[in-house]
């Protein structure tokens, strides 16, 4: 799977920023360089900035234009943690490694308002994540994390709601419960990842669109990529593509699969409609297996996620779909428009474990399963600290166990399709499936 545009898709993102103004040139001729990193999105950005701060020579070649695909299209929801959340990881790596991973998320959340506050990224930023049950059965992953977060990982950030509560927070009667991450957040991603661009050229990093990585070879102590304007030698190579790395790297590749997500935009909404909404403007999201995920924008604007799909395909009749998802958990908004429908593809692993790596002079970062607005900036710190010399914290996730995907490319998709419905069963609470 490869897409590239050389404008950004007709999201809500891009229709309320400056995007398609921001245009970098392609790569016209051969260049040398200390660390190539291949995509322009938060992986690449973040893993440039931090390199470029070591002093290091970074250039940086994106297919399609700075954050055009996950980067720019998400949620905007800052959620400390991974989509498989740490039990996994605690079980792989052992206690002590997974509270280092922790604090480096917690990190990752202090860098991004560094950031916004440094370089004057008008984001939108906004704080705290409300995470909600909507079956009873799932309350106790709300209070359980509550409890193993302050005795394990010493965080104090986080407070139960119950449902008498709840109307202080989120105007629905679908939900039964819920967990505030004061720590977390929300933010307009697309005008985010255009500012971290902007900062990273600031320090020295050259940004080069419309440049796709076609091929990669290793020569000496280094690695030679060609694109069709040009060769590209360098010391060391970052691959943050994600679902996005196709052929480049077929050994990633089919470690990974590229799902699709959707989202839609309502028309701003009256203030006091928007109030009644989400009183306290927290990013929410439930804990679904197939989740939903809404928050407001500055301008009263409900943007609501959910649905995924494994064809490659735009679902049909995809804006009425949404609609009554998002009806499901707002009725009061049937009288509002929808003005923007849009979707992309996120990357997910097996278990949906991150998987970051290296071999020879070769890094990367991907599989952040729909979770990667905080993750991608801790894999920018973890690429960069081994990039000059610093391995530990790679080294631990590479102890993680990411399978390639069963069934190759012809069976993958059905595979995964049918474990999906069993899930997805689950989520509608049938009777006779043990939780």
């Amino acid at each position: 799977m490869f897409e590239s545009s050389a404008h950004y898709p007709p999201t809500w993102y891009a229709a309320t920023s400056q995007a398609e103004q921001i245009e970098r040139p392609p790569l016209q001729q051969d260049l040398d360089v200390d660390v190539l990193v291949v995509g322009a999105g938060y992986t690449g950005l973040y893993t440039a900035h931090n390199l470029a701060d070591a002093g290091v020579n970074v250039a940086v070649i994106e297919a399609s234009r700075v954050g055009w695909a996950a980067s720019g299209r998400n949620g905007g929801q800052l959620i400390l943690g991974f989509s498989c959340d740490m039990p996994p990881i605690e079980a792989a790596l052992g206690l002590e490694a997974a509270q280092e991973i922790w604090q480096l998320l917690r990190g990752a959340v202090a860098d991004i308002r560094h950031k916004i506050a440094q370089h004057h990224i008008d984001c939108e930023l906004a704080t705290g994540h409300l995470w909600t049950s909507v079956l009873w059965q799932r309350i106790r992953l709300l209070s359980e994390w509550q409890e193993h977060a302050a005795r394990h990982y010493d965080y104090q950030a986080l407070e139960f709601v119950p449902r008498k509560d709840l109307p202080q927070h989120v105007g629905s009667e679908r939900y039964v419960a819920g967990l505030i991450d004061h720590e977390g957040g929300h933010f307009h991603p697309l005008k985010y990842i255009l500012g971290l661009a902007r900062a990273a050229e600031e320090k020295g990093v050259a940004i080069f669109e419309q440049t796709r990585a076609l091929s990669y070879t290793s020569q000496g102590d280094g690695c030679v990529v060609q694109t069709a304007q040009g060769k590209i030698r360098c010391r060391k190579l970052v691959l943050a593509t994600n679902a996005y790395v196709d052929q480049l790297d077929p050994a990633l590749e089919r470690k990974i699969m590229p799902v699709g997500t959707y989202m839609i935009a309502t028309e701003p909404l009256p203030e006091e409609v928007a109030s009644q909404l989400l009183p306290s403007n927290m990013a929410v999201s439930d804990n679904q297996f197939i989740l939903d995920y809404f928050r407001l924008s500055a301008d009263r604007s409900l943007l609501f996620g959910g649905k995924c799909t494994y064809s490659g395909r735009t679902p049909a009749n995809l804006t009425a779909s949404m609609r009554a998802d998002l009806l499901r958990v707002f009725p009061q908004l049937a009288p509002y428009r929808i003005t923007h429908t849009w979707g992309g593809h996120i990357d997910i692993t097996v278990p949906r474990t991150p998987d970051f790596g290296c071999r020879d002079n070769v890094y990367w970062a991907q599989g952040f399963s729909g979770h990667g607005v905080v993750p991608t900036c801790a894999a920018g710190r973890v690429l960069a600290n081994a990039i000059l010399g610093d391995s530990h914290l790679l080294q631990q996730f590479m102890r993680l166990s990411n399978p390639d995907f069963p069934g190759g490319k012809l069976l993958r998709v059905p595979l995964q399709a049918a474990g999906m419905f069993y899930y997805r069963l689950r989520d509608y609470a049938i009777p006779g499936l043990s939780y």
